[in-house]
């Protein structure tokens, strides 16, 4: 899912960082009030879990990758969408510029689908799906699912705005590979909840522990 340089022509590519910048400022602001002393070092492993878990990337036919997102853990652990937008946020900068995965001039891109519609669609769906099942565990995994699949079909379209790919065959590339790929991850959202919930239960959100 991440969309290298020269896939979007650079006026698209500025629009997408004016909008990434907006909802950075937002996640820096949840930062400044919500980082405590146990918020800090989950955050931290958060973001080298994430970071260890979309090292394993599978080409798409379109010439970008498929691979886990891990927006929807973040948020739902740490209960709020933004916590995934300031960890993907720092994820995505590492591996842009130190590993040359995703570029430079596309990172504004790639932190909207991935952070932004990543963290907002699992945060959110994750709400929903609990006040429905009432299981913490089933909605995580559920929510993570949809926080993989919807982000890249957001990527196939951008792509096709940016005239890389047709939208059709983009869309079900992209969305064939991450709809596949989201269940790993719902598996491993679910399971890395409950163990966290099980080990250490103050450390997840509220909403976690309220109804496990």
């Amino acid at each position: 899912m991440h969309i290298p340089d020269a896939f979007i022509p650079l006026p698209q590519a500025a629009v997408y960082w004016i909008i990434a910048l907006i909802f950075l400022a937002l996640a820096v602001k949840w930062a400044r009030s919500e980082m405590n002393e146990d918020k800090i070092p989950m955050i931290a492993v958060l973001a080298a879990g994430i970071f260890a878990l979309q090292s394993f990337n599978l080409p798409v036919s379109m010439g970008t990758s498929g691979h886990l997102v891990g927006g929807a853990l973040a948020a739902i652990v740490l209960g709020s969408p933004f916590a995934a937008v300031f960890i993907l946020t720092l994820v995505l900068i590492v591996q842009a510029i130190i590993f040359g995965d995703g570029g430079i001039t596309t990172l504004g891109a790639n932190i909207i689908n991935m952070g932004v519609i990543g963290g907002f669609v699992g945060f959110y769906s994750y709400k929903g799906i609990l006040k429905a099942i009432k299981n913490p565990f089933v909605s995580a995994g559920i929510a993570a699912w949809l926080a993989c699949f919807i982000p890249a079909l957001a990527c196939a379209v951008e792509m096709a705005i940016a005239g890389t790919f047709p939208l059709a065959p983009g869309l079900v590339a992209m969305g064939l590979y991450h709809a596949i790929i989201g269940v790993i991850e719902g598996i491993v959202t679910g399971i890395v909840i409950y163990v966290l919930y099980r080990a250490r239960p103050d450390l997840v959100d509220s909403s976690v522990r309220g109804a496990a």
